[in-house]
C-alpha cells in the first residue's frame, strides 16, 4: 500500500443519489472512505464491484467506514442518464451515497476518473481517514485483500494502547523475553 501525502483530488459529481445533500470527501474526513467506481452496464462492476461495495458497506460500521459509489460512464452516454441510473440502485437496492461523475465536454473520460488516472471500471479507490489515496485498484479486486487494506487502515487511525507497566506474563523475567527471531521460557 503506497502512501500518498497529498490530499485527494475533490470529487466532480453532477449529481448524487442516496444522500441529502452532496458529499464532498472532507466531509467524511475521519472514517476510511471506499469508493467504487462502475457502469450499470459493465458485467465486471455488476457481477463484482457492486455487490462487494454491497458487502463492505453492510460489515463495517458506518461511523468508521463510508461507503461511496461514482457511477463513471466513458461509454453508452446515451442509455445511462441519471433516470436509468434511478432505477438500477432501485432494482440493486443500493443504500449508499452514488454520485454521477462530471462529464467532461472535450473527452468521453468523465473528469473524477481523469483526476484519480483510472484505467476503467470496475475500480476500487480508498481513502485513509485523513482523506489520502491508499489504494487504487482496476478490475475485480479479492474482498480478503480489500479487508486487509481497509483493516490495516482502521488500525492506524486507532490509538495504540501502551504496553509500559503492563504486567508480564508468568514465567517472563524482566527484559525482553524474545531474542533473535524466538521466544523462549525463563527457567
Amino acid at each position: 500500500m503506497a502512501l500518498n501525502d497529498s490530499l485527494s483530488p475533490p470529487l466532480q459529481v453532477s449529481q448524487w443519489f442516496n444522500t441529502p445533500e452532496p458529499l464532498t470527501l472532507e466531509r467524511l474526513r475521519g472514517r476510511v472512505v471506499v469508493m467504487h467506481t462502475f457502469q450499470m452496464l459493465c458485467p465486471g462492476c455488476v457481477s463484482h464491484g457492486v455487490p462487494q461495495a454491497l458487502r463492505v458497506h453492510g460489515l463495517f460500521p458506518r461511523d468508521e467506514v463510508a461507503v461511496i459509489g461514482l457511477h463513471t460512464v466513458f461509454e453508452h452516454h446515451a442509455v445511462t442518464g441519471p433516470a436509468a441510473l434511478r432505477v438500477f440502485l432501485h432494482e440493486y437496492r443500493i443504500p449508499f451515497p452514488v454520485g454521477i461523475d462530471q462529464a467532461d465536454t472535450a473527452s468521453p473520460v468523465p473528469l473524477t476518473m481523469q483526476a484519480y488516472g483510472l484505467q476503467g471500471t470496475p475500480s476500487v479507490v480508498v481513502f485513509d481517514p485523513a482523506g489520502r489515496v491508499r489504494l487504487s485498484h482496476f478490475g475485480q479486486i479479492d474482498d480478503l485483500q480489500l479487508g486487509a487494506v481497509i483493516g490495516q487502515l482502521l488500525a492506524e487511525a486507532r490509538p495504540q494502547p501502551s504496553l509500559e507497566g503492563a504486567p508480564r506474563p508468568a514465567g517472563v523475567a524482566g527484559g525482553s523475553p524474545c531474542a533473535d527471531g524466538a521466544c523462549g521460557v525463563d527457567k
